[in-house]
C-alpha cells in the first residue's frame, strides 16, 4: 500500500510518501509545500492544491493519511489551517484517492504506543520505523510522516477484525 501522509498548514504542508508491506515501511519521498506570505490567500491555498495533485500523478497512492486539526490559541491561525485541511481533502476527493483524517492523538498512539508522547518521542520512533539515517529539518514533514505509519498501522489492524 501506498500512502501519501499530509500535515496541513496554510504556509507549509508537510507531505510523504510511504510504502507498506508485509509489515516493513519504505520512505519514498517527502518534502514540504510552502507558500509565501504576502500572497493573497486563494493563490496560497491554489498552489497546495496544485503541489498535492502534481504528487498524487507522480506517485498514485492508494490512501492519503491527514492530521486533523489541533486548535492552538490563535484563532485566525486555527481557521487559516482548516482551509488548507480542506484543500487536502479536496485533492483526495477530485483525484479518487481515500482519505483518512487521524487526530494528533491517534497519531502519536499509533507511532509510539502512547497517545501523549511528546515530539521527540515521536521523532525517535519516525526515524526508527522508517529505518532512516535522518529526519526532515521541518517538523511538518517528519509529522506527515508519522500520519502516513498511523494510517499503515489502523490498516492493518481493521484488516484483522
Amino acid at each position: 500500500m501506498r500512502i501519501l501522509g499530509i500535515d496541513p498548514g496554510f504556509a507549509i504542508t508537510g507531505y510523504s510518501i510511504i510504502d507498506y508491506q508485509g509489515n516493513k515501511f519504505k520512505l519514498i519521498d517527502s518534502g514540504a509545500v510552502t507558500t509565501k506570505a504576502g500572497v493573497s490567500f486563494p493563490l496560497r491555498l491554489t498552489k497546495i492544491y496544485d503541489d498535492l495533485s502534481m504528487l498524487i500523478d507522480k506517485y498514485k497512492p492508494d490512501a492519503i493519511s491527514v492530521e486533523e486539526l489541533f486548535f492552538n490559541n490563535n484563532a485566525k491561525t486555527a481557521i487559516n489551517v482548516a482551509q488548507a485541511r480542506g484543500v487536502v481533502l479536496i485533492v483526495g476527493c477530485k483525484n479518487n484517492v481515500p482519505t483518512f483524517e487521524y487526530t494528533p492523538l491517534q497519531i502519536k498512539q499509533a507511532v509510539t504506543g502512547y497517545g501523549r508522547a511528546d515530539k521527540m518521542q515521536v521523532q525517535r520512533m519516525v526515524k526508527t520505523i522508517l529505518n532512516v539515517e535522518s529526519l526532515p529539518k521541518l517538523d511538518d514533514t517528519t509529522d506527515s510522516m508519522a500520519a502516513a505509519i498511523c494510517h499503515a498501522h489502523s490498516c492493518k489492524f481493521s484488516e484483522k477484525l
